[in-house]
């Protein structure tokens, strides 16, 4: 049987639950993030916002600057989460096959249903439909037969869209498409494709293999695969913890080498919490160093499993000595912990509530 799957995302989900809640927002460029005079980033930005050029991950000095009349909002994860874990909620009373990816997008296997509705389409309108009665919020939608096409096709008619690629449209739908909408693909690699005559995603069907390995190497095969509409990756409720971490942008560079030692030992200490509660044990901890200059560096350490809180944090500050911290000024620090078991040494596994992050 073809499967029946969606994408579903929210649009433009920090900033318009800001605007949600606070009416003086609607209808103004919003962009949820830090401050630009402390080096903010944008997390997320309301649509009368993108059409000024601002967008996710981008400085928000840069922001201010393509949009002077921007309202820059602080997040409020609590406010976010508390949105998410009702929209979840619906997607759980339709399928248990829900797959998050974030706070507000999540991939749904609804082949079967507990609503015995037997069109995809009709799944997805009715879960948009519930999603807005009872947030207040829009969500877009993609309908495809794999997990690839419904994300692009999620994306397709944003705002409060609805996309359909039935079976016997991937053909047409895939003709249309450029070949950065291949997963995977960024702005450099399709840079490296486009020189070699690949602009258009069916093209990577007929490239010679050695110029398309050149350009992508291991991944040359799996993006054949995609280029031909093929994905048979299954929807996945579950999925492994691989790592937990904190970072910090500061909003002048350090330089003290006794406050970086720190700064990294607190950041050390929070991971460890984090196993505690978690009931984790952690292999490797690493540490993320930017230098004033953006340049970035990662240093880990791997030993037997463990949570000792003293432990975690001498390693991470005795990975400080292989950077220049202290000799370079240093823009953000971070801690990470990786290759992570539960005590009987099993990769720990969480669910989706439990697991969802906060998308930028």
């Amino acid at each position: 049987m073809m499967r029946r799957i969606l994408h579903i995302d929210m649009d433009a989900f920090y900033a318009s639950v800001e605007q949600r809640d606070k009416p003086a927002l609607r209808g103004k460029p919003v962009a949820v993030g830090g401050q630009p005079t402390k080096r903010g980033v944008v997390a997320a930005a309301s649509y009368e916002a993108r059409v000024f050029g601002v967008r996710s991950a981008m400085s928000m000095a840069n922001a201010v600057k393509a949009c002077p009349s921007l309202v820059i909002v602080p997040p409020d994860f609590a406010r976010y989460k508390a949105a998410s874990t009702i929209i979840f909620g619906i997607y759980k009373e339709v399928t248990p096959l829900v797959e998050p990816l974030s706070l507000d997008e999540a991939y749904l296997d609804v082949t079967e249903n507990s609503w015995g509705e037997p069109l995809a389409t009709s799944v997805a309108k009715r879960l948009k439909e519930r999603i807005k009665a009872e947030t207040g919020l829009t969500a877009s939608a993609g309908v495809a037969p794999n997990k690839f096409l419904a994300k692009i096709a999620s994306g397709w008619k944003k705002p409060d869209g609805l996309t359909v690629i039935s079976p016997d449209r991937v053909e047409p739908f895939l003709q249309k498409l450029p070949v950065d909408a291949l997963w995977g693909v960024g702005p450099v690699t399709a840079q490296k494709l486009r020189e070699r005559g690949i602009d258009r995603l069916i093209d990577v069907r007929t490239a010679d293999e050695q110029m398309l390995r050149a350009a992508v190497g291991s991944m040359t095969d799996w993006l054949r695969q995609l280029a031909s509409g093929i994905d048979d990756r299954p929807v996945v409720p579950y999925r492994e913890v691989k790592s937990s971490g904190s970072e910090n942008t500061y909003p002048e560079d350090l330089i003290d080498i006794a406050m970086i030692r720190q700064e990294i030992a607190e950041m050390a200490s929070h991971a460890v919490a984090w196993l505690v509660r978690k009931e984790m044990l952690s292999r490797t901890v690493t540490i993320k160093v930017r230098y004033s200059d953006f340049t970035t560096i990662t240093r880990s350490h791997t030993a037997a499993p463990s949570r000792a809180e003293p432990e975690f944090i001498g390693r991470a500050v005795q990975l400080l000595e292989k950077t220049e911290a202290g000799r370079r000024p240093v823009r953000l620090l971070g801690v990470s912990v990786h290759n992570l078991c539960t005590e009987d040494g099993i990769a720990p596994v969480s669910d989706p509530e439990g697991w969802l992050p906060f998308s930028e």
